[in-house]
């Protein structure tokens, strides 16, 4: 029986615990909560039962009434522009990643001696970062509208 008791008044702490809650915004926008009153902060009521929601984010600033905008037609020459470009980077990378390959063909021919390790590593190593680079110019491409 006592058990009950205990249980009961273990279950009502938590309600005991609750202690008021103050919300205060500075003049740049920042918001702050506290356990102690602010200066120009607000009282928050908090309901127990309540389910507590997220604190609302800050928006974000529009855009201001000045600012330049482009028109579509720029816009589709700079995306057509980077486009190209990256192409060009793409197929850089890809003559390289073949001339990369061809030189690890090589140096594996050539191997001859165990010193030559360090240079077969960094010959494989050329492969791999031209295989990424093109990876990344695809991921790139990918993405443009």
């Amino acid at each position: 029986m006592n058990c009950r008791y205990l249980l009961v008044l273990l279950c009502l702490i938590p309600a005991w615990a609750q202690a008021d809650i103050y919300k205060a915004v500075d003049a740049d926008g920042h918001v702050t909560y506290s356990s102690a009153p602010l200066k120009g902060g607000k009282r928050v009521v908090v309901s127990p039962s309540a389910p507590q929601a997220a604190p609302e984010r800050a928006r974000a600033t529009p855009t201001p009434a000045g600012f330049p905008k482009v028109n579509e037609e720029t816009q589709r020459g700079r995306d057509d522009t980077r486009h190209k470009i990256l192409n060009d980077e793409l197929n850089t990378e890809e003559a390289l990643l073949i001339t990369a390959r061809q030189n690890l063909q090589a140096g594996e021919a050539n191997r001859s001696i165990p010193r030559d390790n360090d240079k077969m590593k960094d010959l494989k190593s050329q492969v791999d970062l031209h295989k990424r680079n093109i990876e990344a110019l695809k991921t790139e491409l990918s993405k443009l509208k």
